[in-house]
């Protein structure tokens, strides 16, 4: 570009300028200086072929040096353009590339310091009795009893007992004047109607296992909302996790009040599928195993430790069941010792777990006499509806309603349900009474759950069909219509009957692992608690507990009779429709009948017609026959006449 600059005396200083000349004399004519600014623009290699220099000459008068430049915009002019050629490329050297990180930031350092983990452990004590001297034996009560009668002749003991006496009739009159236990509003129900559902999380109960483990089933104890046992198990057949270890077999016992260690670790032979608690001895459990076995642990076993406990019995794998037990019963008995075991493997097994080399009784679950065998996957048994009665269901889809008082009947005592558009399209993963009405039960499959009633066939209601597969579920132990079903997605859907029957009540997410078992806490000596503590497992191992609002725990008054009109209207109507089903059926079958005896009737009329035509056409031709052998004998007769008799005839 152009440079320029304005008019004025030069810049004083004690140095020329550099590229100026000696000044020159006062009153002389200014003279013009020039001088050369090369730019070399080749490369080595160009410089080395050719020597080539670009030259542009600025000028500019003396005067105007030392004088502040003005710049501008000028448009960019061509200097020189040098044109490829192949000399060039003969001396073309590649240079060695070399990298170079420069980085400013300065150099840091992470450290990480954390103390040692306190795990801390709950623990119990049981206390028998004590106190008493080493001298006398106290389970000997003729010792007692003479060391306490010579403790009340003694001075001492009087004059404490006339002490103590003041103190606990004082303590006694505070009692009586207030009644600290008093219920102010006993009888009152609340309407909990008003309260929208919900649900919150109280703990999580994690498998201490390394290899995570399906939560197979979980079960309360029965005295109170204090403790669960669950099993865990891998039910996939072939799972890659039998490749890396041997599966472990723990199963657990949890105190709810202490979610980080289990209360007592179960060893069976086998991982157990199932396990519930003895409603009559709740120290004792039996459980189902994954190769078919059935244990027997027994808590209070002499020399067994607190934290874990080995089966007292177990049954022999040879007279056991030959698939995976998926469900366990403890029975009505006088000893209460007798339980039911289920399997896939087509047979329902009982036993005696004071003896368990055998079982007692073996029944085959046929689809009717001498039909296909099914395979058990879920079973219910309430002694209020029937001391001898069973619910089964099969991995057919199909309900089958088991009275062992008729099982010397052709059928074995097995009433198959409805197995045409009635069942289920897959598994029958759970089954279950409804604990204010037995004689009505639910069963969860595929994408529905189904609730039917003893005396019919065919479900009475039907769920809609659900957005993912249903795994588990289980009835309210408190309230007449409610239930829960588990699904695949990780959500827990809470169905209220007596709300609506068209949609879901309350939907809650447990988690993202599939949700594989459910049991809801309740008994008729807990009902403070009843219903309210919901226990869900997951494929993960992980058991999470749940707490309902109390709409959907509290009974709502005329609550039953709702739901008992509206079951029996169900039945009712779905009685109605066997009974109309059985007239078309009768009609259309009458129908059939009378259209085979007409069609019958048409045929054996036609047939006679053509029977009297075949008569008329052959008495045609033998009258034709007869007559030609008569005209053929008149014939020969006429021939044969004499001429005598000829002469007479005419």
């Amino acid at each position: 570009g152009a440079c320029g600059a304005s008019a004025g005396p030069p810049r004083p200083g004690p140095h020329p300028e550099p590229g100026a000349v000696d000044p020159q004399p006062p009153g002389a004519a200014p003279r013009r200086r020039s001088w050369t600014a090369a730019a070399r623009s080749a490369g080595r290699a160009a410089r080395e072929a050719a020597a080539m220099e670009v030259h542009y000459v600025y000028q500019k008068v003396r005067s105007e040096f030392g004088k502040h430049c003005r710049f501008s915009d000028e448009p960019a002019q061509l200097l020189e353009s040098v044109r490829p050629s192949d000399d060039f490329a003969e001396h073309y050297i590649v240079r060695n590339p070399s990298v170079a990180e420069l980085d400013t930031s300065p150099l840091m350092s992470s450290h990480e310091a954390n103390t040692e983990r306190l795990v801390t452990r709950s623990s119990s004590m049981r206390h028998q009795e004590g106190g008493w001297p080493k001298d006398v034996d106290f389970t000997e009560q003729s010792d007692t009893n003479r060391f306490r009668k010579k403790a009340e002749k003694d001075e001492e003991y009087k004059n404490a007992v006339k002490a103590l006496g003041p103190v606990i009739a004082a303590c006694m009159r505070q009692n009586n004047t207030i009644d600290i236990y008093e219920s102010y509003f006993e009888g009152d129900i609340a309407d909990h109607s008003s309260e929208p559902p919900s649900a919150k999380g109280l703990a999580v109960f994690r498998d201490p296992s390394d290899i995570k483990r399906t939560a197979t089933s979980i079960n309360w104890y029965p005295e109170g909302p204090s403790k669960i046992a669950v099993s865990y198990s891998i039910l996939n057949f072939q799972d890659s996790r039998f490749n890396n270890a041997r599966m472990p077999v723990q199963s657990y016992i949890w105190d709810i009040s202490n979610p980080n260690m289990p209360e007592t670790e179960l060893l069976p032979q086998s991982p157990l599928c199932c396990l519930r608690f003895n409603p009559k001895s709740t120290d004792t459990l039996v459980g189902g195993s994954y190769n078919g076995l059935i244990s027997f642990f027994d808590l209070r076993k002499p020399g067994g430790t607190i934290t874990s406990s080995t089966p007292t019995e177990a049954s022999l794998i040879e007279k056991s069941h030959h698939d995976p037990v998926y469900d366990v019963f403890w029975i009505s008995s006088k000893t209460g010792q007798h339980c039911a075991s289920v399997s896939t493997d087509g047979q329902m097994l009982w036993w005696d777990t004071r003896r368990l080399s055998e079982p007692t009784e073996v029944l085959e679950l046929e689809n009717g006499p001498g039909g296909m065998v099914l395979g058990g996957s879920s079973m219910e048994y309430n002694s209020e509806a029937g001391p001898t009665k069973y619910l089964v269901g099969t991995e057919q889809g199909i309900v089958l309603s088991i009275n062992m008082r008729n099982r010397k009947q052709a059928n074995k005592g097995i009433q198959v349900l409805d197995s045409g558009p009635g069942k289920h399209h897959g598994p029958i993963y759970a089954i279950q009474r409804n604990p204010m009405y037995t004689k009505f039960f639910m069963t969860v499959g595929d994408w529905t759950a189904r609730i039917w009633s003893d005396d019919l066939r065919t479900p009475i209601m039907t769920t809609k069909y659900h957005s993912s597969y249903l795994t588990r579920g289980c009835w309210s132990p408190t309230r007449a219509g409610v239930f829960f079903v588990t699904r695949m997605d990780g959500v827990v859907d809470i169905w209220d009957y007596f709300y609506r029957q068209n949609e879901v009540a309350y939907s809650h997410k447990v988690g993202d692992a599939s949700l594989s078992s459910i049991s809801v806490q309740g008994g008729a000596a807990n009902q403070d608690h009843g219903g309210r503590l919901v226990a869900i497992g997951d494929v993960q191992g992980t058991v999470s507990l749940l707490e309902v609002c109390d709409s959907l725990t509290v009974p709502q008054s005329q609550e039953k009779q709702a739901i008992s009109n509206m079951f029996d209207r169900e039945q009712k109507q779905e009685k109605n429709l066997e009974a109309r089903e059985k007239d078309l059926r009768r009609l259309r079958q009458a129908q059939e009948e009378a259209g085979n005896r007409e069609a019958a009737e048409k045929k054996d009329g036609k047939d006679e017609k053509m029977e009297e035509l075949l008569r008329q056409v052959d008495a045609s031709f033998l009258a034709m026959i007869k007559e030609a052998e008569d005209d053929e004998s008149k014939a020969g007769d006429g021939g044969s006449m004499e001429p005598s008799q000829a002469e007479d005839k005419y």
